[in-house]
């Protein structure tokens, strides 16, 4: 079995060696771990993987191979029912059927509704308009159609209209080692540079030579410094999931250009906006997550603060505590977004929408505001502009 799984992993492209295998194979005999799928995973991560550039490959072949495998989830804050949120049929209104479907009318009212529909709530509902149920135009439930509701037991989005989503989604980390179309991402990244020589002497210095030892008399005098690093300090948040599936691609490209010409690069992942808590790593992200008041405290203003976003979602996200699709937060995405730009003044927002479709949200606007105007679209121009705002 485990022979299988390590040709599995080498046939995603992870340069995994029959050595690194050799010591998983000894770990698990040791009995470093036992019983646990997770346990597991972080050990042949640990073994088989060298470099953080394939984790996304090896999650991959990982998942495709112990497909079913998984361990117990976390319960969820309610208790409801499966049964009652298993997708029995899918429908898709037409264009004139959505424009009758009206909203609740506001953050407040649908919370407050969502609580009475589940204290009423006693049976599986479906194709209504009411209740807790399936394809339906109800504010809540799944497979179906609302402008204004909280999506409840569905895989994946369909029409991107929920302010709250209650299930617990797994998103991937980007590939950071995207070679597509990166050559002119880097020439314009590198207008951010700043050279200076650290860390150990071991870069010969070939015109000091040569003076040295022209001035001892012709006795060769090597001169060693250490080698020239661009010093600029990154910081790159990076919004995942959700409508940020559509620019996938342009993202891994800006994130593997990104980490080749920045030695000092941090990354983050959030999703849809910054709040309270980020992350490095999608698939563990609910259980590890960083707080981000502690990452304002660790990266000093010295640091150039780059985030990449589509910067559209609902009002309530960036406006309203508790706003978060995904999660009950305490202060709204708008405070937390201020406070980054004043940690962190040398600061821009690349958005992968075109230019031309920023006026289409209205959080894009307001987003573009607390930056002071600086939001830039991922193109080259738009990319030589950050650069400059950031120098």
């Amino acid at each position: 079995m485990l022979v299988d799984f390590f040709f599995a992993v080498r046939k995603a492209g992870v340069p995994a060696s029959v050595k690194e295998f050799l010591t998983l194979v000894e770990a698990l005999r040791a009995g470093v771990v036992t019983g646990s799928v997770d346990d597991f995973y972080v050990l042949s991560r640990a073994t088989l993987v060298k470099d953080e550039a394939w984790f996304d490959r090896f999650d991959l072949a990982f998942g495709n191979y112990f497909k079913g495998v998984e361990s117990i989830p976390d319960a969820l804050v309610k208790d409801i029912p499966a049964e009652w949120l298993k997708k029995l049929a899918e429908r898709t209104l037409t264009e004139e059927e959505k424009r009758l479907v009206e909203a609740l009318g506001g953050w407040d009212k649908l919370m407050e509704t969502l609580r009475q529909r589940l204290e009423e709530q006693k049976r599986r509902h479906q194709g209504g308009s009411k209740w807790i149920g399936t394809a339906g135009t109800s504010p809540f439930g799944a497979y179906g159609y609302n402008p204004e509701g909280i999506r409840i037991g569905q895989e994946g989005s369909r029409n991107r209209r929920a302010v709250k989503v209650w299930d617990q989604r797994e998103f991937r980390d980007y590939d950071t080692d995207r070679e597509l179309g990166v050559r002119n991402i880097k020439l314009a990244l590198r207008r951010l540079r700043k050279f200076a020589r650290q860390g150990a002497p071991e870069v010969l210095d070939l015109p000091d030579t040569i003076r040295s030892t022209a001035r001892n008399a012709g006795w060769l005098d090597l001169k060693i410094v250490p080698e020239l690093h661009n010093a600029v300090k990154v910081l790159l948040f990076l919004d995942v999931g959700g409508s940020m599936d559509d620019h996938i691609l342009q993202v891994e490209e800006l994130f593997s250009a990104a980490r080749t010409e920045f030695k000092n690069l941090e990354h983050y992942y959030f999703h849809n906006c910054v709040y309270e808590g980020v992350w490095k790593e999608n698939h563990r992200r609910h259980r590890e997550k960083i707080p981000t008041a502690d990452v304002m405290r660790k990266y000093g203003h010295d640091w150039k603060l780059i985030v990449v976003g589509d910067a559209a979602m609902s009002p309530y996200e960036l406006e309203q505590a508790g706003g978060s699709v995904e999660h009950w937060n305490d202060e709204s995405g708008r405070a937390w977004l201020e406070r980054m730009t004043r940690a962190w003044p040398r600061s821009v927002w690349l958005n992968p929408v075109p230019e031309d479709r920023w006026d289409w949200t209205a959080s894009t606007e307001s987003i573009r505001r607390i930056f002071e105007g600086r939001m830039h679209p991922v193109t080259l121009s738009g990319l030589e502009g950050a650069m400059k705002s950031l120098s």
